[in-house]
């Protein structure tokens, strides 16, 4: 682990715990249990290619994340293709549906988790380390 003081270690390792628990477990229930998720989260019948293809990509954030817990630095780039989905969700999908009067109520918990991601990974990323010029090797 690098020593550098204004990395978030704490926060590296909590999302890296969120993204396992939460995206993980909820890619997992869309796959294994799709009917089960739907009704329970009130989520229209779904077209199962697109449905199952979110689940996986929940299940591999998930999965990435643990390797995160090991190399938490090597894995940041899952917290930023989370962070850049997301946003990309918000701006693209939630805040047009919102605009026009459309937004359905079953996307709500959708809003509430995406955005605890949001912060949660713009807080843990270290973009100074990220964005850093790498350093010349002789």
């Amino acid at each position: 682990m690098s020593n550098d003081s204004r990395i978030r270690w704490g926060w590296l390792r909590a999302m890296y715990i969120y993204t396992i628990v939460g995206a993980g477990g909820f890619g997992l229930g869309m796959i294994i249990v799709p009917e089960l998720m739907k009704k329970t989260f009130a989520w229209p019948a779904n077209e199962p290619v697109a449905f199952g293809i979110l689940g996986s990509i929940f299940v591999a954030s998930g999965l990435l994340s643990i390797l995160g817990l090991r190399s938490p630095l090597k894995f940041v780039p899952v917290f930023l293709f989370q962070l850049f989905y997301k946003s990309v969700w918000f701006i693209a999908v939630a805040l047009p549906l919102l605009l026009t009067g459309r937004f359905p109520a079953y996307a709500l918990p959708f809003v509430l988790i995406f955005a605890s991601y949001i912060v949660g990974d713009l807080i843990a990323i270290p973009f100074h380390y990220i964005f850093a010029k790498e350093s010349k090797q002789n």
